[in-house]
């Protein structure tokens, strides 16, 4: 194929508000490396210096920013019609081989490209993760733009079959779906040994993250507990979390520190799609607690200690446990971070590279084919 030969020109969307954007300079940065260009459009709100710095640094990505609201955010709507005529101006110019959408949303556009839509987290599964319920009425116009876009594309990926699964209860039958896993560059390694101390990390204000029964079991815990992360929701609302040494919002390399530091990483989600953060703790040589919920569990395997949710004294026992016991807190950080190379950056770029040329065939195999159909010959017409 032409465009395998000679690189690909895609347009990929990113947010600057959580996940997706390791995620975007993950998949940037292999994929240039493999000399396609991409053409990277972030929204959610303007990217800090240390986000522009990381995607300068990116030899082969040029990246265009506006602080548009995403689809999750309050009342989105007519900021999401700006940003759609927007991705199409962008997309005029960049004329890509392909356009690859990383919120729910801009998918029954009218492009000219192949489109390919990753599900990384979503509205009704987040609602039903936490508050054990469908979302309320309210959500109704996101539930159905967001059904309306995942049926438009061309193909959806998820990061987890957990979340594939949710997605098609909450919107319908997907039938051009694939899971691609997550993939994290491992963190170079300390020098300094492990201390004692427990490290959860993420957003503080998402009760997904469930941080703050982390926090709230601190005082029962011989060891401090740091929390490194947002405090303040995008509506400004701050987030009290008593008891826990709250860090704030630190940069990537900031929270890798941290990471090397700590003998014990804490998640105890309840709502997690993929779980960036444990991947990055298990590559730093943390043993692993984690939320007993689908998608961590078909992550980490054996490679963790699960614990319900909703339950603060199995949190305690679970970390308890890591801390008295030298042997298995050792045992269990070796087998997280053997778990963690299965999930690299080139494994996961590859499997979305394969994805966006087998999308090119696919259009190019049915253009070719409506060019190869004869043209009817009307009644009357003469050879």
């Amino acid at each position: 194929m032409d465009a395998e030969r000679e690189g690909l020109r895609i347009l990929l969307t990113a947010d600057t508000v959580g996940g997706v954007w390791p995620f975007a300079m993950e998949l940037s940065s292999q994929l240039t490396q493999l000399g396609d260009r991409v053409l990277l459009v972030a929204m959610g709100r303007e990217p800090d210096a240390g986000q522009r710095c990381e995607a300068t640094s990116i030899y082969g990505l040029e990246l265009h920013a506006r602080p548009y609201k995403l689809a999750w955010m309050h009342e989105p709507w007519d900021e999401l019609e700006a940003a759609r005529q927007w991705l199409h101006e962008l997309a005029d110019a960049f004329i890509p081989d392909v356009v690859h959408l990383n919120d729910l949303a801009h998918g029954d556009s009218e492009w000219q490209s192949p489109v390919l839509m990753t599900a990384h987290s979503c509205v009704c599964s987040w609602w039903q993760g936490v508050h054990g319920e469908p979302a309320p009425r309210e959500w109704n116009r996101y539930r159905t733009q967001v059904a309306g876009n995942l049926r438009s594309v061309d193909r959806v990926i998820a990061p987890t079959w957990a979340m594939l699964k949710v997605l098609q209860h909450h919107y319908g039958a997907l039938p051009s779906a694939e899971v691609i896993h997550n993939g994290r560059s491992a963190f170079p390694h300390a020098a300094t040994g492990k201390e004692p101390l427990v490290l959860g990390a993420g957003r503080l204000w998402d009760r997904a993250k469930n941080l703050h029964a982390l926090a709230a079991v601190a005082p029962r815990l011989p060891w401090p507990v740091y929390l490194a992360g947002d405090v303040r929701d995008p509506q400004g609302n701050e987030t009290a979390l008593a008891h826990a040494r709250v860090l704030g919002l630190l940069s990537a390399s900031e929270v890798q520190q941290w990471m090397q530091r700590a003998a014990i990483y804490a998640l105890p989600a309840r709502y997690e799609p993929f779980g960036l953060s444990a991947l990055e703790a298990a590559q730093c040589g943390c043993a692993l607690v984690l939320g007993d919920i689908p998608s961590l569990r078909e992550v980490w395997g054996s490679a963790a200690i699960f614990v319900d949710p909703g339950d603060p004294a199995a949190l305690e026992a679970a970390i308890n446990l890591l801390i008295n016991d030298d042997a298995l807190r050792m045992n269990m950080a070796r087998r997280a971070q053997a778990r963690a190379r299965r999930y690299t950056p080139s494994a996961m770029a590859l499997r979305y590279r394969n994805a966006y040329l087998d999308l090119i065939t696919r259009r190019r195999t049915a253009s070719d084919r409506v060019r190869s159909q004869p043209v009817p010959v009307t009644a009357g017409a003469h050879a």
